[in-house]
């Protein structure tokens, strides 16, 4: 437990130097409406803005991809690779911070993953090793059919990756965010890496769990290392998949506690776990659940953020009561852009409805957007 037991779900805290008015946040969602050269869009800061003015603490944007190789995931997914794209994005972060909230980008490398990236021949695509995804493409989001088989990336490769990262990083401080979340979870490509499933590398990337996360461990310390130290860098973990929320590491419980130590001390100021339902045990039918292992072996300072299932204000309140620094909404908030100042009130929350935001495409809808407001252009 780090948290004293009288703290609520709307007392304030900080992150890093961040002062935080209350402990719910954003979740990063996949929606495709950038523009086909990743540019964000004055929708998406539309979009971005409801929250900010319904009362979450801090936003984290959908995965943004952070090389112009391998890393793209979808059609329209926006990046933060080039210039452009970063200046893009700077009609974002304005809108978030115009509310008086702070932003985070979430960069995402798709990994085996990827169902749409114009940026290489066909549809190759990179991994630790060459391990095909089970499940199918998914249709809102542009894709359909079987995912290819990925080649393993060589170490020179990984180097190239761990460089878009950085370089990522840094055009994210350009375009105004307050700091960026690496994603390591859901199947992509850092996620990859911890899994026993899909990493079957023999160097030293690949076996026992201290190698599995090195390269993870690696991308966050050059990040960490490469941006100021108000600035925040976080990292998303699941043992889940977006294809498989079955999956789980096979060393359990003793694998989260070197990933957590391990990416804790390579510098990241918050971990973010996620899970289908964050109330369950991680590692079997009893036991620490995933937020409460990343609170027992990361260290001390690192916040934990949790998420998964936590829509209602009693799951979301356990969570906090249970020892979570924050907590973050995904569906529930699509639905209630307004859920923090609906709660604090005790007013009655939306029931989500995929329909009318997944529906046939992830891309934003008109009812989505601020009425006005946002001083963006496209």
């Amino acid at each position: 437990m780090r948290l004293p037991g009288d703290v609520t779900l709307f007392d304030g805290t900080t992150l890093n130097e961040l002062s935080l008015d209350n402990r719910v946040g954003l979740a990063p969602m996949t929606r495709v409406s950038a523009t086909d050269d990743g540019r964000a869009t004055a929708e998406m800061a539309q979009y971005y803005q409801r929250f900010a003015d319904g009362g979450f603490s801090f936003l984290i944007t959908e995965g943004i991809y952070p090389d112009n190789a391998y890393s793209q995931g979808y059609l329209n997914q926006p990046g933060l690779a080039t210039d452009a794209q970063a200046a893009a994005w700077q009609q974002v972060t304005e809108a978030v911070h115009d509310a008086g909230v702070p932003i985070f980008a979430q960069l995402m490398h798709a990994g085996a993953q990827s169902q749409g990236n114009p940026h290489v021949d066909g549809e190759q695509t990179i991994a630790p090793s060459a391990v095909q995804p089970d499940g199918q493409k998914a249709e809102a989001y542009g894709g359909s059919g079987d995912f290819p088989t990925p080649k393993a990336a060589t170490v020179d490769e990984l180097a190239d990756i761990r460089d878009g990262f950085v370089t990522s990083a840094q055009n994210a401080i350009e375009a105004g965010f307050d700091g960026v979340e690496i994603h390591g979870a859901n199947g992509y490509l850092l996620h990859e890496f911890l899994s026993g499933e899909f990493n079957q590398r023999d160097d030293e990337y690949g076996g026992e769990p201290a190698n599995r996360v090195r390269y993870p461990q690696e991308v966050v310390v050059a990040v960490d290392e490469a941006t100021p130290a108000d600035f925040v860098v976080g990292i998303r973990v699941s043992q889940s998949t977006a294809l498989d929320e079955d999956h789980r590491w096979p060393e359990g419980e003793d694998a989260a506690a070197v990933f957590f130590e391990e990416l804790s001390m390579a510098g990241a100021d918050y971990i973010h776990v996620t899970e289908p339902d964050a109330t369950t045990p991680a590692f079997g039918d009893d036991g620490p659940t995933l937020a409460e292992a990343a609170a027992t072996y990361a260290a001390d300072e690192t916040v934990i953020i949790d998420n998964g299932g936590l829509g209602t204000p009693d799951a979301a309140r356990e969570k906090v009561d249970a020892g979570a620094d924050l907590v973050t909404l995904a569906t529930s908030a699509l639905a209630n852009p307004d859920w923090p100042e609906k709660v604090s009130e005790g007013e009655e929350l939306t029931a989500f409805d995929p329909a009318e935001f997944l529906a046939p495409s992830a891309e934003l809808s008109e009812h989505e957007l601020q009425t006005s407001g946002a001083s963006a252009d496209d």
